[in-house]
């Protein structure tokens, strides 16, 4: 004989549901007052009096809008407003008067610009109106203080967005631009975090076909690159971080890729890579192990008369 269901439980059930259903809708209003909080700091970006508190809202919750950037970009005046807070730095670059006010300012500015240049939907529009263009000017700066440092750490962001999904139409953007020979001067004179995200760009644009190709061709920059990255690990004051070490290992490999770039590495890989030096420095690191097996495995395997073309 069946027992009747418990008047009690049915009740219970149903004020279950309906607390699960309060919930979704108190999440659902959140979710709508941050958006709507989110679309009112955007359109104050085109207020100079209240431009410096939205960046730095925005920059800070950028994170957690996933349409900010199609909202940055498609909002009327919003990316001029933007464009403005870069241009009105740029007499303190040199001389080198750029304080860490002014720095933050507008490496919120460039925070925003990363997110723009992260999302395939808003890069190309990104690209296609040179904006970039106006970000190169921080990264010539040769000032070692802090506020410039942070300056050209971010502006490397927004150049690594475009390229980090080894996108085919950012590469050739940068290297039609002076993009290369500046992240190698950074590879040199910036420090460590800016060392790396230097590295790191210059890794994408070689992932990409044009890259390859365009860096190693007879006019292109490859001397420079094996160079630059010969100097960084072979520098017995200053060796590379892990991570750095991982990028510069990856460029190698990559160059190994291309005719051009075996018959000169064969002669020109730099002793430290070959002799087991960095073999401690990538003990926690599998993949950076493993790339840099390869890389000999690469090196061992080039023929000894190769030309170089």
């Amino acid at each position: 004989m069946s027992l009747p269901s418990s008047p009690s439980l049915a009740r219970g059930g149903k004020v279950g549901t309906e607390v699960v259903q309060a919930s979704v809708d108190q999440k659902m209003t959140s979710m709508d007052q941050k958006m709507t909080s989110m679309k009112h700091l955007v359109l104050n970006l085109c207020d100079p009096t209240l431009r410096e508190r939205s960046l730095a809202e925005l920059s800070q919750m950028r994170e957690m809008f996933p349409d900010l950037a199609p909202l940055l970009w498609y909002s009327f005046g919003t990316v001029a407003a933007l464009v403005q807070e870069i241009l009105r730095i740029y007499p303190a670059l040199s001389p080198p008067t750029l304080t860490s006010a002014a720095s933050t300012q507008v490496c919120n500015v460039l925070a925003l610009f990363q997110c723009i240049a992260s999302l395939p939907e808003t890069r190309s529009p990104f690209i296609e109106a040179d904006i970039p263009l106006y970000l190169y000017p921080f990264l010539r700066t040769v000032d070692k203080a802090q506020p410039f440092e942070q300056l050209r750490l971010a502006t490397l962001g927004v150049i690594g967005a475009l390229v980090k999904d080894e996108n085919a139409e950012a590469a050739e953007y940068l290297l039609q631009r002076e993009t290369i020979p500046l992240c190698l001067n950074i590879m040199e004179m910036g420090n460590e975090p800016s060392k790396t995200v230097s590295t790191f760009i210059l890794l994408k644009v070689l992932l990409t076909e044009v890259g390859l190709e365009q860096c190693c061709d007879t006019r292109g920059p490859f001397y420079a690159i094996a160079f630059a990255l010969q100097k960084r690990v072979d520098s017995p004051d200053e060796r590379p971080s892990a991570r750095l070490l991982k990028c510069i290992i990856r460029c190698y490999l990559r160059l190994f890729d291309h005719r051009r770039g075996r018959a000169v590495l064969k002669t020109n890989l730099p002793s430290v890579i070959r002799d087991g030096t960095f073999n401690g420095y990538l003990m926690g690191d599998p993949s950076a192990q493993e790339c840099l097996q390869k890389l000999l495995v690469a090196f061992h395997g080039c023929n000894d008369n190769a030309i170089v073309p």
